[in-house]
């Protein structure tokens, strides 16, 4: 078994970070350099940085401010938002970040995760998906930060963004985002049990046992997690010490 990552995710909107439920996100957590510079002396294996305002507003990716951030950054760092083309994965990788999530964008244009990956590398591209439930059970994928269904089955998309070069899937649940009452499983399985890339886990983390069962049960490869570490006194050296208790393997042993 590869070595699991615990995986931070700031959510970046307009001049700060915020986080909130059901991706509304409405609270205001703080500023992304201090963010970077915690989590660097927390020690964390790698950083998301999605900006949630991109995309919905039709906003380029502000390449200026992720080469100021990864300047600071010493984990690898993936950035996503409002990311549409081969040009500006060029210039997002040129200023600093070692991966780049793709998810709208896909959609529309799936050739794109192609294009990318024979361009940059399958390690450096990474496929966002984000996926509601409904009334029914039914799972559908949704573009623009949740706000558009695109009425596609997630693991079916999961299986095509693999095959077009994907090298790992961001996989969020919308409703178990910020509820910080567990990930939703069945969904991390179904996909995990389909693809073979790399697949994290992320919305729902509220406790260590929750990250335990994402690897264990769900067969994630990575957890991302944001308002358990925002607001409670969980930290990544004690989730990575829960992880290791439980057999998991880890990317650094603890001392």
């Amino acid at each position: 078994m590869l070595k699991v990552r615990i995986i931070p995710t700031l959510l970046w909107k307009d001049f700060g970070l915020v986080k909130g439920e059901g991706f509304d996100s409405w609270r205001r957590v703080g500023s992304v350099l201090p963010a970077i510079k915690v989590y660097n002396r927390r020690d964390v294996d790698e950083l998301v940085l999605l900006d949630i305002t991109a995309t919905p507003e039709g906003n380029e990716p502000d390449v200026d401010s992720i080469q100021g951030f990864s300047t600071e950054c010493m984990m690898p760092l993936t950035v996503g938002g409002g990311i549409k083309n081969i040009d500006q994965i060029k210039r997002l990788l040129s200023a600093g970040a070692d991966k780049v999530a793709i998810n709208s964008a896909a959609y529309e244009t799936p050739g794109l995760i192609t294009e990318a990956s024979d361009r940059f590398g399958v390690q450096c591209i990474v496929s966002s998906i984000d996926v509601k439930r409904h009334a029914d059970g039914n799972l559908t994928c949704h573009s623009h930060c949740g706000q558009t269904d695109t009425g596609k089955d997630p693991v079916a998309w999961a299986k095509q963004c693999a095959k077009l070069g994907a090298g790992e899937i961001l996989l969020t649940s919308v409703d178990r985002d910020g509820m910080m009452n567990g990930y939703d499983i069945d969904l991390v399985q179904a996909v995990t049990s389909a693809v073979s890339i790399p697949v994290i886990a992320s919305g729902g983390a509220g406790n260590y046992d929750h990250l335990v069962e994402a690897i264990q049960v769900g067969g994630a490869s990575a957890v991302a997690t944001a308002s358990m570490l925002h607001f409670t006194e969980n930290t990544p050296a004690e989730a990575r010490k829960a992880l290791k208790e439980a057999g998991i393997p880890v990317r650094r042993t603890l001392k």
